[in-house]
């Protein structure tokens, strides 16, 4: 298809988290960012939450995988079609579909995310652009992570002139590295990218096992809690921490730190997992090209209480909800998708060296038509 100028496009992200579907609306050209439209959120429920777990870590020939496909695609399909039609000045010219990863293993070059783009396609009646990963990692690229060249678009958005580090806390944690004076996020030392460790997973699948809630609402719980620094500091030995970026996990990379804190009471369980997670953070600043300015924190994490002053006090750096900024930390990864698939269809790279580790600038992404 064939864009030339701004268009309203609409991206969708379901995160590892498993919390729900975001959707947002975003007008773009696929460099400058336009304008922020509507946005949208479809929160799993407890059986489709649980269809999806069910085929975490398998690949598409596993036994979950289908009805896992089909909680995926209805639930997306139920959302995404009435914000088609939210706003009739922000109808969309293309959909960003991201999928649920259900397994993600860089070190053989592989990656899956569950759900049929081809089908929505149909369903929506719109082009839908899918299959962002795999292009990146045929190109020994890490597939992951994909928001930089939208962080960077922020960045410029947000008329910032000093290095900042957009920092996403999901299911797993990842950080973006903008050095704004540069002209375009390819460009070599434009942005560096990488997963930093744990985040929202762990906690949340400790919640929900011992309290059977599906997170620890403001960090009350760790707040109330003493991290064990044995674990802490053994959780830092791993050979993950010592990588150079870029670099990328899966969800359940760290699973075995739920059997570390399995003799924790709750609360010390929680601040354990949550030390880990700014831990980590803290760890990857050593990484930054420049010392930035401050941290931006988007995604469902930026609601923890505990974990953003665990951040404050282990970087030393400021660090801000970036919706104080006037952005929206929980749709920045929809926003993200959509910003993407418009490069896509304009056949603009969607990564490079410095995000993934890809060889060049790769364009990812298939687009499938109605």
């Amino acid at each position: 298809m064939k864009i030339t100028g701004p268009v309203w496009a609409l991206g969708a992200m379901s995160g590892t988290s498993l919390d729900g579907v975001d959707a947002a609306l975003l007008r773009t050209d696929g460099h400058t960012i336009t304008a922020f439209g509507e946005s949208a959120y479809r929160a799993y429920t407890a059986q489709e939450r649980a269809s999806i777990a069910a085929a975490l870590g398998q690949w598409p020939d596993g036994p979950q995988v289908a009805a896992a496909a089909e909680t995926v695609e209805t639930v997306h399909a139920t959302l995404l079609s009435r914000m088609m039609t939210a706003d009739p000045d922000q109808t969309p010219t293309l959909v960003g579909f991201h999928g649920q990863t259900l397994a993600h293993d860089p070190a053989n070059h592989r990656t899956h995310q569950t759900g049929d783009g081809a089908l929505l396609a149909e369903f929506l009646q719109c082009p839908v652009v899918c299959d962002f990963r795999s292009a990146d990692m045929q190109l020994g690229g890490q597939g992951a992570p994909l928001a930089p060249f939208f962080h960077f678009a922020c960045a410029k958005y947000l008329s910032f002139s000093q290095p900042v580090v957009f920092l996403n806390l999901g299911g797993v944690g990842n950080v973006t590295y903008v050095d704004p004076s540069h002209d375009k996020p390819a460009a070599k030392g434009a942005v560096l990218a990488f997963d930093t460790g744990p985040a929202n997973a762990p906690i949340n699948d400790l919640m929900q096992t011992r309290r059977s809630k599906p997170y620890d609402r403001d960090g009350a719980l760790a707040a109330k809690g003493k991290a064990d620094v044995q674990i802490v500091e053994k959780f830092l030995t791993q050979t993950y921490f010592h990588k150079m970026p870029p670099k990328s996990l899966d969800r359940d990379t760290f699973a075995q730190l739920s059997d570390a804190v399995a003799n924790l009471s709750d609360a010390d369980a929680a601040a354990t997992l949550s030390e880990c997670c700014a831990a980590s953070v803290a760890r990857a600043m050593e990484h930054m090209p420049k010392p930035p300015a401050r941290i931006l924190v988007c995604g469902g994490g930026r609601r923890n209480r505990h974990i953003m002053a665990r951040l404050r006090a282990l970087t030393g750096l400021e660090v801000d909800d970036i919706d104080d900024h006037g952005l929206d930390g929980d749709m920045l990864e929809a926003q993200a998708f959509a910003y993407l698939a418009v490069r896509v269809a304009r056949g603009l790279p969607t990564s490079c060296p410095g995000t993934t580790g890809v060889a060049a600038n790769v364009g990812g992404g298939t687009v499938s038509h109605p």
